[in-house]
């Protein structure tokens, strides 16, 4: 099944939905826009036809890149944004600085207030280049705005016909709670968690939760920001700019237990005649609880090759030996400190 509904909303999404956060180069060490354009057309073609963005992916350019790919097949795609981390304004809880491609220092806000939800909808609308927005997530809470003043403004965006279905990110169970009372009639669509091999925090809470409530999980980072491709050796560099630069993750000491692991499952993946990476994500989508996995792309091949991994059926032996292999990996996050 390549498809399934969003919770208990009327929006379906593909197993696997194209993360646009690389179109805006932020983050990632810069993007080429033409690259992002083919890669999005070959991933609908591909059958992923959930793309992924926000307003902070480079600040505007990730969804005006995304615009401008899907001119023309609008009504193949289902576009997903975010609200609520804001670079333009002091409002709101200061989340984080940073520096972009181009070296502007930033910093980022998380800003639920109602007129900047609705401020930010209507950008989002202008840069998409489009009249609805199919699923809008708070992208972090806010601990400065209430959840029921946030939902409330989405309540009537909702009603205005600007956005579909409503959801979040990073959401607790509690605060799904309050959203979901908040929304009343209009049903939380989904939340949108990490999870992967190595993160499987919210097994313990967030997964129940949704399965309970009848709410849809959108899992990130199911390749753990690229490391679980096993393309990543242990001789690979990143430049200025690339937040993997700093990522414990990536540090020698992790990467190695990392690699180890991959080593370990490397004839699962050619047993099914897949990579690494399709195997990351093929896991993903086999957990109870889980609609789709995001999975970023900057070309067309790997957007075809994320593709892949919608079709990929593990055996319980399979799904089991996994699990054990990498439950023994211990990340240590703060490498080189002893801890």
């Amino acid at each position: 099944m390549t498809s399934l509904p969003l919770g208990a909303s009327p929006l379906t999404v593909s197993r696997v939905i194209l993360g646009a956060w690389s179109f805006g180069g932020w983050y990632w060490g810069g993007a080429d826009d033409t690259a992002s354009c083919d890669a999005l057309r070959a991933a609908v073609d591909a059958g992923i036809t959930s793309i992924d963005t926000a307003p902070v992916y480079g600040f505007g350019r990730s969804e005006e890149v995304v615009g401008r790919a899907i001119q023309g097949i609008r009504d193949r795609v289902q576009v997903l944004t975010k609200i609520g981390l804001r670079w333009d304004t002091e409002e709101g809880a200061h989340f984080f600085d940073t520096v972009d491609p181009e070296g502007r220092a930033w910093r980022i806000t998380r800003n639920l207030r109602p007129d900047s939800v609705r401020w930010e909808v209507e950008q989002s609308l202008r840069r998409l280049g489009i009249e609805h927005i199919d699923l809008i997530q708070c992208h972090w809470p806010d601990p400065s705005t209430p959840i029921a003043d946030t939902m409330g403004a989405l309540r009537m965006l909702h009603a205005e016909g600007k956005v579909g279905a409503v959801g979040v990110s990073n959401f607790s169970t509690e605060q799904m709670d309050e959203a979901r009372t908040a929304l009343g009639d209009v049903p939380l669509a989904s939340d949108q968690p990490r999870y992967s091999l190595l993160h499987r925090e919210v097994e313990s809470t967030v997964l129940p939760y949704c399965l309970r409530n009848d709410v849809g999980v959108i899992v990130y980072s199911p390749m753990g920001r690229g490391i679980l491709t096993g393309r990543v050796s242990m001789d690979r560099s990143f430049p200025e700019g690339d937040g993997r630069r700093d990522d414990p993750l990536y540090h020698p000491e992790n990467r190695a237990k990392v690699l180890g692991a991959l080593d370990e499952i490397a004839d699962i993946a050619a047993s099914h005649n897949i990579t690494l990476a399709n195997l990351a994500v093929a896991w993903v989508l086999h957990q109870e609880g889980v609609t789709a996995a995001l999975v970023g792309a900057r070309t067309p091949e790997q957007a075809r090759e994320n593709a892949v991994a919608m079709d990929v059926r593990f055996s319980a032996d399979e799904l089991s030996r996994l699990r054990t292999v990498f439950s023994a990996v211990r990340i240590n996050k703060r490498p080189g400190s002893g801890a």
